[in-house]
């Protein structure tokens, strides 16, 4: 079978056992150093991809992509409902009373904000009942001044479903005997668990009981929460919306509430993807000093090549084949690794953390008590062209050396 002459001579060379063991030992650390820089690579991408996915899904499916908001109680949310419906991107609304203020608990003082919500209308915009830990949503009723609140209030203070808690609003209530702040008594009617700061900081009450603390009408409403089929287009159909409806409202949406915590994660992830390609650069270039020695070592067998009649560019074709080879075995193992980890590395923490008794991702301190990873085949394909690019680029100088080869000079001590 007819082979090129530069794939032939490189390929052997890369397979043969040489005399200097030490430029054997150079060529498989770089090959090495390259499949790990591209395992984890892969492996560190995908972990940063499933923090970022889990922060999406759960962060932002407590919180409204977006709200159209009334300057003054809304009468006819129903009505206003149907009118944002109708917009394609829309997938789901409901009403809501926003209120701050602080729970308390013998003697115990925590800040939360409580929405009003209708319970039927809330699985359309939120994955709360996804996450009950007790209890659950329908037991809030009108009139009944029930709360759901989130694992670390309840933990906090110490109370479970049944138990009562007393809501103070930042107002004051004037009476003969003095000036006192407004409160209300609340009974637990459900616990959630969805991780980070809404635990700690998220109260849900009925939507009618809010409008009563803030002495509305039991019909009115103070806007509606929407859901979104892009998350990201949040900005751009809140504006839309606000345009198109009749009368004064005003929107906001998550990038002004929670956008800078997902700004956070993808500046790590450039930062940190760029470091990654730097190791990656560190790896692949550890064949320039390998092919530099292998020149040095073979300049008799270049001369040779050269006075039976081979091309300057064949010579340069022979090293840059080789170096070549070197890079794609170390990417494609690496990438069959990094994809093997990231695929797997859920269950292998998993696996320690019961081996040894202890747990890297305390869900006291972080909204997640696993490691997540999601793997994105884009990002394999990158992370394997750039590693590849730059192994090619590493090969040309080396090889451009080697074609500069005199032979009468090479051949003159041998």
């Amino acid at each position: 079978m007819f082979r090129p002459l530069p794939f032939f001579i490189g390929l052997r060379y890369t397979r043969a056992k040489r005399r200097n063991h030490f430029i054997s030992f150079i060529s498989l650390i770089s090959m090495l150093g390259l499949t790990l820089g591209v395992m984890v690579m892969i492996l560190v991408l995908s972990v940063m991809n499933g923090f970022d996915r889990e922060l999406r899904t759960r962060i932002l499916g407590m919180v409204p992509h977006a709200t159209i908001n009334g300057y003054d109680p809304i009468e006819d949310w129903q009505q206003l409902s149907e009118r944002v419906q109708e917009h394609p991107r829309v997938i789901g609304a409901a009403p809501f009373i926003q209120l701050q203020g602080m729970l308390t608990h013998d003697g115990n003082v925590a800040p939360v904000l409580v929405n009003g919500i209708i319970p039927e209308s809330e699985s359309d915009v939120s994955i709360i009942d996804q996450h009950m830990q007790a209890g659950s949503l329908d037991a809030l009723e009108d009139g009944g001044f029930g709360i759901v609140v989130g694992e670390l209030v309840a933990r906090r203070f110490g109370v479970g479903v049944g138990d009562r808690l007393t809501f103070v609003l930042p107002e004051a209530s004037v009476t003969p005997a003095g000036v006192f702040p407004r409160l209300k008594r609340f009974e637990i009617k459900g616990i959630f668990k969805v991780g980070a700061e809404l635990d700690g900081s998220l109260g849900l009450i009925h939507a009618h009981d809010a409008a009563r603390l803030k002495r509305w009408l039991p019909g009115q409403m103070q806007g509606l929460r929407i859901q979104l089929d892009d998350l990201f287009l949040a900005p751009q159909v809140s504006w839309d919306l606000t345009g198109q409806l009749p009368g004064d409202y005003y929107a906001q949406d998550w990038t002004r509430t929670h956008g800078n915590l997902f700004a956070a994660i993808r500046m790590e992830k450039t930062m940190i993807s760029l470091l990654l390609v730097l190791i990656v650069a560190v790896a692949a270039f550890n064949i320039i000093s390998t092919l530099v020695m292998v020149v040095t070592d073979k300049k008799a067998d270049i001369a040779i090549l050269r006075t039976l009649g081979a091309s300057p560019l064949k010579i340069m074709g022979i090293f840059m084949v080789q170096g070549s080879v070197i890079g794609v075995i170390g990417t494609v193992a690496g990438c069959i690794l990094g994809v093997l980890a990231a695929l797997n590395v859920s269950g292998l923490v998993a696996l320690l953390e019961r081996l040894f008794g202890v747990q890297f991702l305390s869900s006291d301190v972080y909204f997640i008590s696993y490691l997540p990873s999601q793997l994105i085949w884009s990002d394999v394909v990158t992370i394997c062209t750039t590693a590849l690019g730059l192994s090619f680029l590493a090969t040309l100088y080396p090889a451009w050396r080697a074609s500069r080869t005199d032979p009468a000079e090479a051949l003159r001590y041998d």
